[in-house]
């Protein structure tokens, strides 16, 4: 009985009249080229014409949560703490600067009344500067919790932009330790801010799958003086939680004074649109020692510690 030969046996080969090569006549040439440069013959995982189809977000969807999660766990991070806040919150130096250049502006055109508001705000926004200082104090906290700067156990996590989020990142970096940042596509660029981890910065297509990631490992939220994305992100958590759609987690104000003045909880209960004990999902406070001591004791009068 005659064997039978094994073509895929090592170091078999295709024979070269079997491979494929250019037709010599250019008129078949050409239309290989046509065919060739068609978008449908795209391979489809290249072809983003076609991945961005609505017919496909499914499939974004899919990818825009996958390589976050498959990164985050690779690099072991197992709890976070989430920081949020305005992006337009900047060290006391700066603020200051700016508006010193704006009040220079002014006593060249004291009646300009655009720089007038300018003037205010800049004003304001220097009062509010002290946050950073607050922000960046809380990441060197966080990042110093853990029995080394590589203990990932439980990682500071933040928006990834400037403000607010730059100051917490900032401070994991001074004391040497990783933090995590979630970058979004926006019609105008947002620019991670350079104190993340590099292997920690991601950036999404959908904020629903941004949002997914801050709440999935989170053991607190913290949320600085903010604008819409700063109220969006406390009002879906608070909302996931009253409606036990998530497990509850310790939800800190920082600035009881702006946060009064911005949102009139007392007003919410005493129209009977939010009950007092939906009140007592979030606290206050003013300081970074305070801000992490209370989600340490809130943890451990819990039964769950961050560190066990």
């Amino acid at each position: 009985m005659t064997e039978k030969t094994n073509i895929f046996a090592s170091g078999s080969t295709i024979p070269q009249s079997h491979i494929q090569t250019e037709p010599p006549d250019l008129e078949v040439q050409a239309r290989v080229k046509v065919i060739k440069a068609h978008a449908n013959h795209r391979q489809a995982d290249q072809d983003m014409d076609f991945l961005n189809l609505d017919a496909n977000r499914d499939i974004r969807l899919q990818l825009d949560y996958s390589k976050t999660e498959m990164v985050l766990r690779q690099n072991g991070i197992q709890h976070t703490i989430v920081v949020f806040g305005s992006t337009r919150l900047s060290d006391p130096s700066t603020a200051q600067a700016a508006l010193d250049n704006i009040q220079r502006a002014l006593n060249l055109s004291p009646e300009d009344p655009a720089l007038k508001i300018e003037l205010y705000t800049a004003e304001k926004l220097l009062l509010k500067s002290r946050y950073y200082t607050i922000a960046r104090e809380l990441g060197q906290l966080i990042g110093t919790s853990g029995s080394c700067p590589d203990d990932c156990r439980v990682t500071l996590m933040t928006g990834g932009g400037p403000g607010a989020m730059e100051a917490a990142n900032r401070g994991a970096f001074d004391v040497g330790a990783r933090s995590i940042g979630l970058n979004i596509t926006l019609p105008h660029e947002q620019f991670p801010n350079p104190y993340i981890t590099p292997e920690l910065c991601f950036r999404f297509h959908y904020f629903a799958m941004r949002k997914l990631h801050f709440l999935l490992r989170a053991r607190a939220l913290v949320a600085f003086p903010g604008g819409y994305g700063t109220f969006d992100e406390l009002f879906e958590t608070l909302t996931l939680i009253q409606t036990r759609k998530m497990p509850t987690v310790p939800i800190v104000l920082v600035g009881e004074e702006y946060w009064k003045r911005a949102i009139d909880f007392d007003f919410l209960i005493d129209e009977g649109v939010i009950t007092r004990h939906d009140r007592s999902l979030f606290w206050f406070a003013e300081t970074a020692n305070e801000i992490w001591q209370s989600i340490i004791d809130w943890h451990k009068a819990n039964g769950t510690p961050l560190f066990s």
